[in-house]
């Protein structure tokens, strides 16, 4: 039977702590958008209080390691969006648990001002300089936690972490240190993570280096059915905040010029109150 909660209670933070590897699960805003599930290793992220998981991405809040995607980046710094799931199962010969935390994240890209001002009141200097691939930390705010049951869950035995990653970008700082611009982290994202597999961008940044040094970007999906342009992306965002403004213009001027006659309109289903608030607001135009 499942119990949910409004904040994470404190029988669960330490628990939360404790694990080895957890799940995040975003999605793009379109219908015809890709869910994106990915796994999460190591002791890159945390509990603030009741309600704020973090990570570095690669940290609930968590860090954020670079890595060959950038769905859950796309997906949380797109307007209107910013849903994310974190999922944790209990593996080892305990009570069985699967707890999942709601939220919306926050992204804080590396080196910018929110980003270096988290790592200093968490003193997370240390650990960034093991990881050189940090890409940024994601910040949850939840509003939901559910713990279920989780019998279904095999047992496992935590043998270790993978040090892959972080050798590969330790490997790459060092030659970028040495002077070889190519291994630079700033092309290694404007290469692989500039835009989602939905074509969604990703942090602005990445994007705009990319454009700036001339970096075509990794195609990601295959076959006729992969995604070529997102919906949200078709046309240039300046051409569609131009668009939103005529429209919004041509809107006012319409209600303005017909107020009467939508007044009339909507009487029988807005409350008398509502419509002596909207004559008071509208200025009224003379025969």
């Amino acid at each position: 039977m499942g119990v949910f909660y409004e904040t994470i209670p404190e029988t669960l933070i330490d628990w939360i702590r404790a694990q080895n590897v957890f799940w995040v699960a975003t999605a793009p805003l379109s219908g015809s958008g890709h869910v994106n599930v990915s796994p999460k290793g190591g002791k890159y992220f945390g509990v603030l209080d009741e309600r704020t998981f973090w990570a570095c991405l690669s940290i609930m809040k968590y860090l954020d390691l670079s890595g060959s995607g950038n769905e859950t980046i796309s997906h949380l710094i797109e307007p209107g969006n910013g849903r994310i799931t974190i999922q944790m199962n209990e593996f080892k010969r305990a009570a069985p648990k699967i707890v999942r935390l709601w939220g919306h994240g926050l992204v804080l890209p590396r080196e910018s001002k929110d980003f270096n001002h988290f790592v200093e009141s968490q003193d997370l200097h240390d650990m960034l300089r093991e990881l050189p691939g940090h890409r940024s930390v994601i910040i949850v705010d939840i509003h939901q936690v559910g713990s279920s049951c989780g019998f279904s869950v095999p047992y496992m035995d935590h043998a270790g972490f993978r040090t892959t990653l972080n050798d590969v970008y330790a490997k790459k700082d060092k030659k970028f240190r040495e002077g070889n611009k190519d291994e630079s982290m700033e092309r290694y994202w404007s290469y692989k993570n500039s835009w989602s597999i939905d074509k969604l961008p990703g942090l602005p940044n990445v994007v705009a280096y990319g454009k700036r040094n001339k970096i075509e970007p990794i195609t990601k999906m295959v076959g006729p059915r992969a995604p070529q342009t997102h919906p949200y992306t078709k046309l240039d965002s300046n051409i569609m905040i131009f668009m939103m403004i005529v429209w919004s213009f041509l809107a006012g001027v319409l209600i303005t010029l017909h107020f009467e006659t939508l007044l009339g309109l909507i009487t029988d289903f807005v409350p008398p109150a509502m419509i002596d608030l909207l004559t008071q607001a509208i200025p009224q135009t003379k025969a």
